[in-house]
């Protein structure tokens, strides 16, 4: 395999290697990762308050215990030796985006990614389906916590109805796409089957509430559904993670983060037909993937986005310190709060949503911060051993021409080859 290809499996599917040298075949490589699949990570204990404590004390602790969980993340990805995996959890997080930006949702976005992503990022879609669905962190999220059937015993005093937030979510976003052929009569149907699914007041988590179920059967994409109290949910989603538009969802998701904003229809078909064959299973999707031709020969048309950007550069550096400010806060600078998208359709995937002026400008600025915490680095040599031939010749001679070491490390990570997967 070609430095080139192995450039590529470091950028492109991984976190950004600091070596290509115990890459060899990147297939093979890539390949290796998803049998280990992505590692659990320990976050830190939650803050324990005392009963004399001031609501700032409070909030200081929970701040600082929020912040604690996102370094133990971030550093457990940059030391990942299955960077791999460790990008398909960020996309799956993305997919099923759970928002910070809605109060109650903030303190569950570690524990959504710990419990219902990262242990399915190389299973089984259907798995990971259910798990994200029935999150607490979901739940809250898309307001199913206030669905309640119309004709429920607790429906009945007329004070609430459904709520179709999570019903219409899950076939657009998670599980179908807006052109996966289901109706309107389908998102009420499936909001009717979500009912009586809560979170519990005391102790937080997921549970099913029989007195808030809409009763009766429900039809959703043709199939009747008998009425089953908490076993219609995981019916439906069992039958929604092996349709052909789900096959398609899955395929072009994984085609559009890893090779191209548009990838080639024959790719995502390819993709498809594996997904189907193998039962929705992801690790053999992804091989299929990595082996596909057509997922080498796209260049570079995907940018970073700022979480990737910094973890990549924290890996290839080998850093560990401010963590938090390297990766969060500077991502949040460049226009990424991780773990507080805007919308349920999660952070844009796309480089024309990033390559504003203001937005490259911000980027610049974040390379020249970096490089100036940075002991003396070698840019010149690091730039080699890690893009090798997909170094352009107008990059390698800016880093050249640098007056100093830190110029030259600025002008590395702030070159188009390195933003870049």
């Amino acid at each position: 395999m070609s430095l080139v290809q192995q450039s590529i499996a470091a950028h492109r599917f991984g976190l950004g290697e600091p070596s290509l040298a115990g890459i060899g075949d990147p297939v093979r490589w890539l390949q290796a990762q998803l049998a280990a699949a992505p590692q659990a990570w320990s976050p830190p204990p939650k803050p324990v308050h005392g009963e004399q404590d001031a609501e700032e004390t409070k909030r200081r602790r929970y701040r600082d215990w929020l912040r604690a969980e996102a370094e133990a993340r971030w550093t457990h990805q940059i030391d990942s030796a299955a960077p791999f995996a460790e990008r398909l959890v960020t996309l799956w997080c993305n997919h099923f985006t759970v928002s910070a930006l809605r109060g109650p949702v903030a303190p569950l976005v570690g524990a959504f990614e710990r419990d219902a992503i990262r242990p399915h990022a190389c299973g089984r879609f259907g798995d990971m389906l259910q798990a994200a669905t029935l999150h607490p962190a979901m739940l809250r999220y898309l307001d199913n916590v206030q669905s309640v059937g119309p004709d429920s015993p607790a429906g009945s005093r007329g004070k609430r109805g459904l709520n179709e937030n999570l019903a219409r979510e899950l076939l657009e976003l998670h599980a179908l796409g807006v052109d996966g052929g289901y109706s309107q009569d389908d998102v009420r149907a499936l909001a009717a089957v979500l009912t009586g699914w809560t979170v519990d007041a005391d102790s937080g988590e997921m549970r099913f509430d029989a007195r808030r179920h809409q009763p009766g059967a429900k039809h959703i994409l043709g199939r009747r559904y008998a009425e089953d109290g908490e076993g219609e949910i995981r019916a439906v989603l069992r039958d929604l993670a092996t349709t052909p538009a789900c096959a398609r969802h899955v395929a072009d998701r994984l085609a559009r983060h890893f090779v191209a904003d548009e990838p080639p229809p024959a790719l995502v078909q390819a993709l498809s037909r594996h997904y189907l064959d193998s039962g929705g299973d992801l690790a053999e999707v992804c091989r299929a993937l990595v082996a596909h031709p057509l997922a080498w020969d796209a260049g570079f048309p995907k940018l970073k986005l700022p979480e990737e950007l910094g973890l990549s550069a924290y890996r290839l550096l080998g850093l560990h310190q401010r963590v938090f400010e390297g990766v969060g806060a500077s991502a949040q600078a460049m226009g990424q709060r991780v773990g507080a998208a805007p919308s349920p359709a999660g952070w844009a995937d796309s480089a024309e949503d990033w390559l504003g002026t203001d937005a490259m400008w911000k980027r610049i600025e974040w390379a020249a911060r970096l490089a100036g915490r940075v002991p003396a680095v070698d840019a010149r040599s690091l730039a080699e051993s890690s893009l090798a031939e997909r170094l352009g010749p107008a990059s390698r001679a800016e880093i050249a021409r640098a007056d100093s070491p830190r110029q030259a490390l600025t002008l590395f990570l702030a070159a188009p080859e390195f933003q870049r997967r």
